[in-house]
């Protein structure tokens, strides 16, 4: 992949997409393809087609998605399966059909079952049932796995998948519906430090562990991947994690010192309310395999909740 290559970005705009637009332009990428989901909708199979066949991407990285966190999955199953499947499938098709050079594939650690052994190694997969709050997406995201592995076989492509673990940072969405649990509870902390009140109310018991990964690391790593590897190198799919979980409890202790600072008069009384779901006890990928081609992560997990919430607070800001 050279810098004059032509490379589309789908789903720039997003947490993952945002990121990689980033390091493609530090890296002095220059002939960079981005459209918006008004611009193009990657469910319809004639405009993406269309696109493709107009811009000729040589490279594509494929991070749109429809996603959202326990509430949302719970609360639009259909929409969830419906989108990301026809996503998947028309961005995989065209890229075959219109002979881009190499594409990858972001997926999601949602993909490995439910208690699944810890960590999770990319053979984990299909070996057991999904966490069912989110089985619509999980089963979208490995169809997407499949397609690029079986147009590997058949058509001789260079297709390759990459599974991060949970992601977090600049970029993100903040709405308490569709966000996830690490930017949820930024928000949920800063609302009650503006309000004024002692007390935020969490899904859960906050025992599920969780893997958090900072969004420029797994840009780092999947431009590495695009860039100096193939398809028969990679396997089927690759894990990317930090190698490191934390409890969601913990997690909202460290993220209340960050919202709250050295205030030493706060008093913030977190609530759990466990009438809700909690989601999969434990999620750990195995990341050895990444690490052996040479990719490591820069960024701790509180230096990057720090970066997060500056990037929440800016974006709050400029949209008041």
């Amino acid at each position: 992949m050279k810098v004059d290559d032509r490379i589309y970005i789908a789903g720039h705009a997003g947490l993952v997409g945002s990121a990689l637009v980033r390091r493609l332009e530090s890296d002095g990428y220059r002939d960079l393809v981005t459209r918006t989901s008004a611009e193009l909708d990657l469910t319809d199979q004639s405009a993406t087609d269309a696109f493709f066949a107009a811009e000729k991407p040589a490279y594509v990285f494929l991070a749109a998605a429809k996603v959202g966190g326990i509430g949302a999955n719970a609360t639009y199953p259909a929409d969830f399966i419906r989108d990301n499947l026809a996503i998947g499938l028309n961005v995989i098709d065209a890229a075959y059909r219109h002979g881009v050079t190499k594409l990858l594939n972001l997926g999601s650690s949602c993909i490995y079952p439910k208690l699944a052994p810890q960590p999770m190694s990319e053979d984990a997969l299909l070996t057991g049932p999904l966490e069912p709050t989110n089985e619509p997406y999980a089963i979208a995201k490995i169809a997407a796995i499949k397609l690029c592995s079986a147009y590997n076989r058949q058509h001789g492509t260079d297709f390759i998948s990459v599974m991060p673990t949970n992601l977090y940072g600049p970029g993100d969405t903040y709405d308490l519906e569709k966000s996830h649990v690490l930017p949820a509870l930024i928000r949920r902390f800063h609302e009650a430090k503006v309000a004024g009140t002692d007390e935020v109310t969490l899904w859960g018991d906050g025992t599920p562990l969780r893997e958090f990964l900072y969004v420029d690391d797994l840009a780092d790593a999947a431009i590495m991947l695009m860039a100096q590897r193939s398809a028969e190198e990679v396997g089927e799919f690759i894990n990317v994690g930090s190698g490191e979980e934390v409890s969601i409890a913990e997690l909202a202790r460290l993220i209340e010192k960050v919202v709250y600072g050295d205030a030493t008069d706060r008093t913030c009384e977190v609530v759990w309310d466990t009438s809700k779901p909690k989601g999969t006890p434990r999620k750990l990928v195995d990341s050895r395999r990444i690490r052996s081609l040479g990719w490591e992560p820069k960024t701790a997990l509180v230096e990057g909740i720090v970066l997060a919430y500056q990037d929440y607070l800016g974006r709050t800001a400029s949209a008041t």
